[in-house]
This record gives structure tokens, sequence and C-alpha cells, in this order.
């Protein structure tokens, strides 16, 4: 019983850490007066607890792209453009993205489930 605590604990906090990574690098990325060195420095330096936080295997596919999001900026940071234009473009719309599949699951009722058609088969 205590491992099992214990490895959801450790679950909640990778995925925390992981979140406040994306959030932070989004809200760079979203800033009117981007500065692209100054996220250079921030993404580095938010990654270091992303490389601190015990790994753990994933299931949710929500979770899946949020690591992949991840390297991908990682990857940006590493390998970019001289404006990086095209790829804060590309990191927003991916944002997006990874929004829109966390929101994917939730709750929507149905209405007027009682008036559709049935035609007996």
């Amino acid at each position: 019983m205590n491992n099992k605590v214990n490895e959801k604990t450790l679950r909640l906090k990778y995925v925390r850490v992981l979140e406040k990574f994306a959030q932070r690098s989004i809200a760079l990325l979203k800033h009117p007066q981007f500065d692209f060195n100054l996220f250079i420095i921030q993404t580095k330096k938010n990654y270091i607890l992303v490389e601190q936080a015990q790994s753990i295997r994933l299931d949710s596919e929500y979770l899946k792209k949020l690591i992949v999001y991840i390297n991908t900026i990682m990857n940006t940071v590493e390998y970019h453009s001289e404006t990086f234009e095209e790829e804060q473009q590309l990191l927003l719309k991916e944002s997006n993205l990874l929004h829109k599949e966390k929101n994917k699951n939730s709750y929507k009722k149905d209405k007027h489930t009682k008036k559709k058609f049935y035609d007996g088969y």
C-alpha cells in the first residue's frame, strides 16, 4: 500500500514539473516583447527542474504529447534559425494543440437525448 502511494506521489510530482515547464515556456513565447536570448536562458534554467525530476512512465495521450512538446522546445533552443520567428510560431501552434488535447476530455452533457430518432432496429 505504501509503495503504491509513493508511486502516485512521484507520478504527480513529475506531471506537475512537466506542466510547469511547459507553462513557463509558453508564457515566454507569448510575451509581447519577446526576447530570444531571455527565452533561451530561462528555458535552460527551467529545464533543470525537469532533469532533476524522476521520470515515470505516463500512459495518458496528453502527457505523452506534453513530453514530446518539451523535447521539441529543447531541440528548438539548441537548433534554431537566426530570427527564431518561424520556430516561435511553430511552438505556439504546438502549445495550442496541446491545450486542445488537455481539454478534449472535459465533460459535455448530451442535450435532448430523448428526442433522438429511433427507427426500431
